[in-house]
């Protein structure tokens, strides 16, 4: 018989497969949504806040409380993925994605024609679909109170040892522009070992105060339902302009074996399915 313990690591891991296979797709069909204009919350407030959710607007009402996980300095960093076009709205991505992709933000602020050069390379396709100049991504460092080592998918984020681990997710959000005096997506993704925790050592400081607030995993997975994993967010409201061609070489070469862009969530809109930000 298991123990509640291994039963509950169980329940976590398959959610958290489930999301990521989900949230891999941009659309399998080639088929493309575009972003709800109302007021959105999946069903189930009783799974606690949710996310993503605008930036600039602080208020929540969900009465699901949990701890806030610790700085990431004490934790470990365990995935690191990213989604095409911006997950969470604000700052300086709030214009609807549009026809491009799924739902989501882009940015803005406005580009040169020489920024939105053509690239000749096929950059992180998904389902036929290739990133180019002037996208907008949402980088993920997603890090985990388990003893783990950084992996592939948020299972990589779990341990046998710890059935219920805090989670903790800091976000990026690039502009992808063909110049390569921009920001080198390598650097940014570079891990290292920091006083015996695994940490992404360029995550960007210079990108406004992180708006920071209790969630959940995100992705279109829960675009129908609450998402019931317990996330700690810090969400960056400035942009980052980033050479598009490393960001296609980090695809073809990186240790969480990510090769594209993953779909993202519907804002979340609906107070009672959020938490109070700061």
């Amino acid at each position: 018989m298991k123990t509640l313990s291994a039963l509950t690591s169980i329940m976590v891991i398959s959610t958290l497969a489930t999301t990521v296979d989900s949230a891999q797709a941009i659309s399998s069909d080639g088929a493309l949504a575009t972003q709800s204009s109302s007021v959105y919350g999946p069903e189930g407030t009783d799974y606690g806040p949710q996310s993503p959710r605008n930036i600039d607007q602080l208020y929540g009402s969900n009465k699901r409380v949990f701890s806030a996980a610790p700085n990431r300095t004490s934790m470990n960093l365990c995935n690191i993925h990213f989604h095409a076009s911006a997950e969470h709205q604000g700052g300086e991505f709030t214009t609807p994605a549009g026809d491009r992709w799924q739902d989501g933000f882009g940015y803005s602020g406005s580009l040169t024609d020489s920024q939105l050069k053509p690239f000749t390379q096929n950059v992180c396709p998904v389902s036929g679909k290739s990133l180019k100049p002037g996208d907008t991504i949402e980088l993920h460092y997603v890090y985990s109170t388990a003893n783990v080592d950084p992996g592939a998918t948020l299972s990589s984020c779990l341990s046998d040892n710890v059935a219920n681990p805090q989670l903790r997710v800091e976000a990026q959000v690039l502009v992808l522009v063909n110049d390569n005096k921009a920001a080198d997506f390598k650097t940014l993704t570079e891990v290292r070992q920091i006083n015996g925790y695994d940490q992404a050592v360029n995550i960007p400081t210079n990108t406004g105060k992180p708006v920071e607030y209790l969630g959940s995993t995100t992705g279109p997975s829960y675009n129908e339902q609450s998402s019931p994993v317990k996330v700690s967010w810090s969400v960056r409201p400035e942009v980052i302009y980033t050479d598009i061609a490393t960001v296609g070489q980090w695809c073809q070469d990186n240790p969480f074996q990510e090769k594209g862009a993953h779909g993202v969530r519907k804002l979340v809109t609906k107070p009672e399915y959020l938490s109070a930000a700061n």
